[in-house]
């Protein structure tokens, strides 16, 4: 191997560049749900939110019920969150199950979200998460006009925006999505009540992330004033959590409740229990139909061949038997990279091999 001797400009980066610039379809792996509110690829460049004529339209664009279209209408800004929150859901969904068989394809979302089954739960949970995450950090980021900061004590908008101390609005956040996500059928729907369920665990899980920051306002650092406000975690743990609900998911029938006249969800008890069955817990993700395998396409996936998988952790299982092709393939990549004065970095190139694993058709 020969060094190459590439003398590279040593020089600080500057700062980042007002201009707003799309996130990459590879931006998943980094996705930390403190990103800037920006807009993803494809859903167009409007930086703010839109006005007058532009906003009606972009809310007219998007698959919303009638009822919905006319809430959007009524809150400038609201098209542009829906879109993030969207493509936050998907990048976040698609990282939790980048090692599984179904790893969140939007090939055969159709037919899933028809069904009652763990991976629909998720689905359901995860974009109410998002939703509630993205517009709770819209109104502070005043994107919003019919919404600011948090309601911290003492602490007015202005003030709060001016010491860059806005809290993320999540009470105005999840009163507005309950309006906004309404109920699809009646209460006498075990299918509509195991959807508003799921919802509802993706919103608590958003809800339990939600912490208290301070900052500290004086002369030199002293904290002569305090300033605290409330601030959601990063949307990859709640995604996390919402994965771990999935693991431990909760198969339900249902079973009427007389005092009350509607249906409730019942997981069933199971064998050697001694217990007749209990209402599944607040924070459980309910589903209704075993998974199929997604082992081969179907109409809920396209599958698992060609899909590229670890040897020693997920082949076995990824592959569903069928084994994989193992590739050998050569990479490039800087190292021994010196700092030569007074500013320059110069660096060898070298090569190496690296095996692929992909599953066989």
């Amino acid at each position: 191997m020969k060094p190459l001797r590439r003398p590279l400009p040593f020089t600080c980066p500057s700062p980042p560049s007002p201009r707003l610039t799309r996130l990459p379809p590879l931006a998943l792996s980094s996705l930390t749900g403190r990103e800037v509110l920006t807009p993803f690829p494809g859903l167009g460049t409007a930086a703010a939110p839109a006005q007058g004529g532009a906003h009606l339209k972009q809310c007219d664009l998007l698959k919303l019920s009638r009822r919905q279209k006319q809430l959007c209408r009524r809150e400038p800004g609201l098209a542009e969150t829906l879109r993030d929150a969207a493509h936050l859901g998907l990048l976040e969904c698609q990282f939790q199950f980048r090692h599984e068989r179904w790893n969140c394809s939007l090939e055969g979302r159709t037919g899933l979200l028809k069904r009652g089954f763990k991976e629909t739960a998720f689905l359901y949970a995860v974009s109410s998460a998002a939703l509630t995450h993205t517009l709770a950090r819209a109104c502070s980021a005043g994107r919003m006009e019919r919404c600011t900061c948090d309601d911290s004590p003492g602490l007015e908008s202005r003030q709060a925006w001016q010491w860059g101390v806005c809290g993320d609005n999540l009470k105005y956040s999840t009163k507005f999505l309950s309006n906004f996500l309404g109920s699809k059928r009646g209460n006498k729907d075990l299918r509509a009540r195991a959807d508003a369920h799921n919802t509802h665990v993706g919103i608590k899980a958003v809800k339990s992330g939600l912490r208290t920051t301070c900052k500290c306002h004086g002369v030199s650092g002293s904290c002569a004033v305090r300033t605290c406000w409330k601030q959601l975690s990063p949307f990859r743990e709640t995604g996390q959590v919402l994965k771990l609900r999935y693991d431990s998911a909760v198969k339900v029938s249902s079973a009427t409740n007389e005092a009350l006249g509607r249906l409730e969800l019942w997981a069933p008890s199971r064998q050697g229990s001694p217990t007749k069955g209990l209402a599944p817990r607040s924070g459980d993700l309910v589903y209704m139909e075993d998974s199929p395998s997604f082992c081969r396409p179907s109409k809920y996936s396209p599958g698992t061949a060609g899909r590229v998988c670890s040897r020693e952790a997920s082949c076995s299982s990824l592959c569903c038997g069928r084994g994989y092709d193992t590739q050998s393939r050569l990479v490039a990549f800087s190292c021994h990279c010196q700092v030569q004065w007074c500013c320059y970095v110069e660096c060898q190139q070298c090569v190496q091999e690296e095996l692929v694993y992909t599953c066989k058709h």
